[in-house]
């Protein structure tokens, strides 16, 4: 696991990290997750990882509590959550590790939120039942309608980072960015800009009221 800073757009404080998995190996190297997923999940494996993702996130997330990260966002598949005994998973961690269930956001892509809609409403509603935060990863990026914003149990809102690519060269950008972040602090959700990169995008962010990068 890597752990990628959460910063305070405006303060430019360290508030928390996204739990990042990766793999290196010995004869390949550096092995990218949009590679070794997709076979995890064609073998079946998804699940098992997931489960050991969950467990060291929070476990980190638990020792840092009094001098580090106050939050641990950590990336969940739709194979997880349809998985009958996720939600208890997640609660046996927070349980074991004694954290504070609200230091921990779950973060689903926008293309599950569509596809797995039955299940994900049952099992996003148990797991904010918990106490813990739900964002959506990669907004923007498929079909989410307003609707679903509305209906689902969502804290949090990830700007993909397509759009923040080309925010300080292309005014187009800077308005969609604007469109998303005025959606999400009128349904009273947090946002998060991925993969800021230069001081000319975050200072446009800054501009827009964006609260995290």
């Amino acid at each position: 696991l890597h752990y990628q800073p959460l910063v305070q757009t405006h303060s430019r404080r360290m508030l928390g990290v996204e739990a990042l998995l990766r793999w290196n190996d010995p004869e390949r190297g550096n092995i990218p997750p949009n590679d070794f997923i997709p076979i995890a999940e064609r073998a079946g494996l998804i699940v098992p990882i997931g489960k050991w993702v969950m467990e060291h996130s929070i476990h980190a997330a638990a020792r840092w509590q009094q001098h580090g990260p106050q939050q641990v966002s950590i990336n969940v598949s739709a194979t997880q959550v349809r998985s009958p005994e996720f939600v208890e998973h997640v609660g046996a961690c927070l349980d074991r590790f004694g954290l504070d269930p609200r230091r921990v956001t779950l973060e689903i892509t926008e293309t599950m939120l569509v596809e797995e809609i039955e299940s994900a409403s049952s099992s996003l509603t148990q797991l904010r039942a918990l106490g813990v935060l739900i964002a959506i990863d990669d907004f923007g990026t498929g079909y989410c309608s307003l609707s679903y914003l509305q209906r689902f149990p969502v804290d949090v809102v990830k700007i993909d980072r397509e759009f923040i690519e080309e925010l300080d060269d292309d005014p187009r950008r800077a308005t969609l960015a604007k469109m998303i972040l005025q959606l999400t602090a009128g349904l009273q959700m947090k946002s998060v800009a991925e993969g800021i990169e230069r001081p000319a995008q975050l200072r446009v962010l800054q501009e827009l009221g964006c609260d995290f990068g």
